[in-house]
């Protein structure tokens, strides 16, 4: 990352920063598109990538770093493109709470300071977004292009990543709070969550530092019990954690930090339930990458996971179930699922109609593992599956359901009379290999003719 303050006039620095944007924005709208009771808390997030990418293309074609070629011009600008606070030429105009206008950077770093005060008017402010003020900034270009000032490309005091120096030392000084006191420490990481949901260029800033995850988490590793923590305080560490995982950079770093897993699993099991959410959200994330995927299958975390599928909350089925299908792609975590429990807990909640799309994904991933199949044979699960593709009018959840059915009839013939009885009675497989998609016609006529191999056989003898 360029050093703040370096003029960086690379046109490459916003096309960067917009390709990310647009990676987040893709994964937030397939989300939405592919998940037909998505949250709305990820509409909300797809709605605020979309803002920062507008903000993004306006700064792309207003900012503009001001280089004086004539040093004498700096004297005799007019008084309203005048910083109150440094006095001279506004390069990134934004408006505070008061209406009064500063330069971004020495505004930026007031603010950083604790001041809660307009400087020109000392109202106290009820916020501190800053807004920029796109006619100011016109009109100072227009000025400067008059008096034949050059400009490059992007402001001066932008780096690379489409963060300022001010910028950067606020994420610092907010770091630093979370070794303060409680009250600081609930407003840097409330203050954090915020700026790394929004704002995807501060989530990069926390792979510039090998201390900035250790800093984040302090406040919450530092305690014997989890649930000694302030609740909100929990909430708001696990959701940053959770927001800078999303960045691809980030995963490696984030999953082998030491302390990361371990309080991602001592999040599952306690807390508020957004917490618990958003710690199973955090695993799936970082289960992208398949080192990481080895990683928490060895940790243990699978167990609480399950745990908390089988609480059932409404709210963290969704977050939990992808995060379990997502860890079981790697075959060494199947069989930790079944041994932590995963086709009991799984077959529950489908014989109660819940969430059963989601969770005859993984019922399918599971069933190449024998260990899986013989816990379905057990458990009874054929009579669930035939049922499920009997009454069902989704033709991906029918497909997973033959598949297993196939699978398990593989390896546990016994269960073959069962599925024979299905056949005389309602022709559910034929059904099936007739009308169903191609992978499920697949799968019903190699269990026909499995079936029609043991009537053979049988008749033979």
């Amino acid at each position: 990352m360029a050093k703040p303050g370096v003029l960086e006039s690379d046109p490459g620095v916003m096309v960067k920063k917009a390709i990310e944007l647009k990676r987040e924005l893709q994964r937030l709208v397939k989300s939405i598109v592919d998940d037909e009771d998505c949250s709305t808390e990820t509409i909300d997030q797809a709605k605020e990538t979309l803002c920062v990418l507008k903000e993004l293309k306006l700064r792309k074609r207003s900012s503009l770093s001001l280089k004086l070629q004539n040093k004498s011009v700096t004297s005799s600008f007019p008084d309203e493109f005048k910083c109150p606070l440094s006095k001279e030429l506004m390069r990134d105009p934004v408006i505070l709470a008061s209406g009064q206008t500063y330069d971004r950077p020495f505004i930026q770093k007031w603010l950083n300071a604790g001041n809660r005060t307009c400087p020109r008017t000392h109202q106290v402010l009820s916020h501190t977004v800053l807004t920029p003020n796109h006619l100011i900034r016109e009109m100072i270009e227009q000025w400067s292009k008059n008096q034949g000032i050059e400009f490059s490309n992007t402001v001066q005091y932008i780096d690379e990543e489409g963060l300022n120096k001010a910028d950067c030392e606020h994420f610092l000084c907010l770091l630093k709070k979370m070794s303060s006191t409680l009250s600081d420490q609930k407003t840097a990481a409330k203050e954090l969550r915020l700026l790394t949901k929004k704002h995807p260029c501060f989530r990069v800033l926390f792979c510039d530092s090998a201390d900035a995850i250790p800093q984040l988490l302090k406040p919450i590793c530092g305690s014997d019990s989890f649930g000694s923590v302030h609740p909100d305080l929990q909430e708001d560490v696990i959701t940053t954690l959770l927001n800078i995982s999303i960045h691809d950079n980030n995963k490696k770093l984030v999953a082998e930090t030491p302390m990361v897993i371990p309080l991602l699993m001592r999040a599952l099991r306690s807390g508020t339930i957004e917490t618990r959410s958003n710690a199973a959200a955090a695993l799936f994330t970082l289960s992208a990458l398949d080192s990481n995927k080895e990683l928490i299958g060895k940790s243990g975390a699978l167990k609480p996971l399950i745990d908390l599928l089988e609480e059932g909350h409404p709210l963290a089925m969704k977050d939990v179930a992808s995060a379990i299908f997502n860890i079981c792609v790697m075959h060494e975590n199947k069989a930790r699922a079944v041994k932590d429990g995963a086709v009991r807990v799984i077959l529950a909640k489908i014989n109660k109609q819940i969430h059963v799309a989601e969770l005859l994904a993984i019922l399918a991933l599971l069933s190449s593992h024998q260990s899986a199949v013989h816990d379905m044979g057990d458990l009874g699960a054929v009579p669930s599956l035939l049922r499920i593709i009997k009454e069902s009018s989704c033709e991906r959840n029918k497909e997973n359901c033959v598949a297993i059915l196939q699978t398990i009839c593989l390896y546990d013939r016994s269960k073959l009379k069962e599925i024979r009885e299905e056949e005389n009675g309602h022709k559910t497989i034929s059904e099936l290999a007739k009308n169903g998609t191609s992978r499920a016609k697949r799968k019903a006529s190699g269990i026909l003719e499995r079936l029609n191999r043991v009537v053979h056989i049988t008749h033979t003898a």
